[in-house]
């Protein structure tokens, strides 16, 4: 049967505003000037969303926000790049997030490094009832990110993985950091996830390994694939007796923010349309180098052509 969407991604929305420049801040009521300040789409769900739309997945969302000027921006943003956000949920009772990105660029050999101030506000509020049966009968795929921040999803997680798979769908996660640091409460979830998407220090906090290959042999045995982000390093991926490695692509980065997201969309992206291990990882890399030249995690995102070119 063919399906609307490609893709339904369960997440948060949020804006990012990003500070670059010398953001160190200073108490005292001291006033520092910045280079830059950029209202730009944020959160992992969201990102990850315009990534896949943008290499030409029809993608449909669902999740809170409020009835306010960062919940209007981003439903305006995210519609305009594609993606189908009729079945958002507008709550006029509660702010959206927002998250406050203070970005320290890097020298010419320095990655940089940044600091994130987020408000939760409408980002915790999707529960799993909210993503119904007649949503999912619509996709062929559901992603899920942020795990640890979306409190009220997270209960019922399971029961919605099995719920999709019993309609057809496969089934992807990307659990982003946890904020409390023990990592625990997902190891029933992990064996309803045919795709697991966590990056290096994600992989070794959950697996309790001390290198990557150790973690990617783990948590391999619990999910049906995983691919594990590398940064400047590129990416490992497994997927049975399957492994594949590939480089990071040689791009002059500006930003990383959403780079994750977008590898998450490149890899999501190759299994659908049934491409090997090894090429389906070369995409998520290209996709996730490409994102970092411009600020924030969406202005980069490549197409479907450009990633291609990298491969």
């Amino acid at each position: 049967m063919t399906k609307k969407f490609d893709l339904l991604v369960a997440g948060e929305i949020n804006p990012d505003l990003i500070l670059s420049g010398n953001v160190t801040p200073e108490f005292g009521q001291v006033e520092k000037l910045v280079d830059s300040a950029d209202l730009t789409i944020g959160s992992s769900s969201a990102i990850f969303a315009c990534g896949a739309a943008r290499l030409g997945l029809k993608v449909a969302f669902v999740g809170v926000c409020g009835a306010d000027i960062f919940g209007h921006f981003m439903l305006h943003e995210m519609s305009q790049r594609g993606m189908d956000v009729s079945s958002v949920i507008i709550d006029p009772a509660q702010p959206t997030g927002l998250s406050v990105i203070l970005n320290l660029p890097g020298g010419e050999s320095a990655e940089g490094d940044r600091a994130i101030l987020t408000h939760l506000g409408t980002m915790n509020r999707l529960r799993a009832e909210q993503v119904t049966d007649a949503l999912l009968q619509k996709a062929r795929h559901l992603h899920v990110a942020s795990y640890f921040l979306q409190t009220a999803l997270k209960p019922d997680l399971p029961e919605l993985f099995r719920a999709a798979h019993a309609l057809g769908l496969t089934v992807s996660l990307d659990t982003n950091w946890d904020p409390s640091g023990t990592w625990i409460g997902f190891e029933e979830l992990l064996s309803q996830v045919d795709v697991f998407l966590p990056n290096q220090n994600e992989a070794l906090a959950i697996s309790g390994a001390s290198t990557t290959e150790a973690a990617l042999q783990i948590l391999s045995q619990k999910c049906r694939v995983i691919a594990v982000k590398c940064g400047q390093a590129g990416a490992l991926a497994r997927r049975g007796d399957e492994t594949a490695r590939v480089a990071a692509s040689p791009v002059h980065v500006v930003d990383t923010i959403g780079a994750g997201d977008s590898f998450d969309a490149g890899f999501v992206f190759g299994l659908l349309n049934g491409w090997s291990l090894e090429k389906t990882l070369a995409l998520a890399v290209a996709c996730g180098s490409l994102s970092t030249r411009a600020a924030g995690g969406t202005f980069a995102q490549p197409s479907l052509d450009e990633a291609m070119q990298y491969i």
